[in-house]
């Protein structure tokens, strides 16, 4: 599969150009619905990932993309809930994350990638 930051805001999946957040499932790309995380926003300064959202748990490792800088929160509970499930968790800078997910079989990728801060 290949994925890559094209710059702050803006994501490139096997060609096609996103300018949100999205959430790779099995190599089906979604849009990243944050709303249900936004009543964390205060707590962590920015709009946080967490369980509350549809992750894409169908793996064994789930990749999040934490922004253009690595900026992105991530809940303590999405790390618990990883642990449960037997997901190895990489939480790296979105660039680095791409990387990660480069050559990888389509079916093998389950991530969420953040495209700004």
């Amino acid at each position: 599969m290949d994925v890559r930051l094209l710059g702050f805001g803006s994501i490139e999946v096997d060609g096609l150009e996103y300018k949100h957040d999205i959430v790779i499932d099995g190599g089906e790309v979604r849009k990243r619905k944050k709303k249900v995380s936004k009543p964390y926003r205060a707590e962590f300064g920015h709009t946080p990932l967490s369980a509350d959202e549809e992750l894409p748990w169908g793996g064994s490792r789930l990749i999040i993309g934490t922004g253009a800088y690595g900026s992105l929160p991530i809940m303590p509970e999405v790390i618990e809930e990883a642990g449960r499930r037997s997901v190895d968790l990489a939480a790296l800078p979105t660039e680095q994350a791409c990387r990660l997910i480069e050559g990888l079989d389509r079916h093998e990728v389950h991530a969420v990638l953040h495209v700004t801060c």
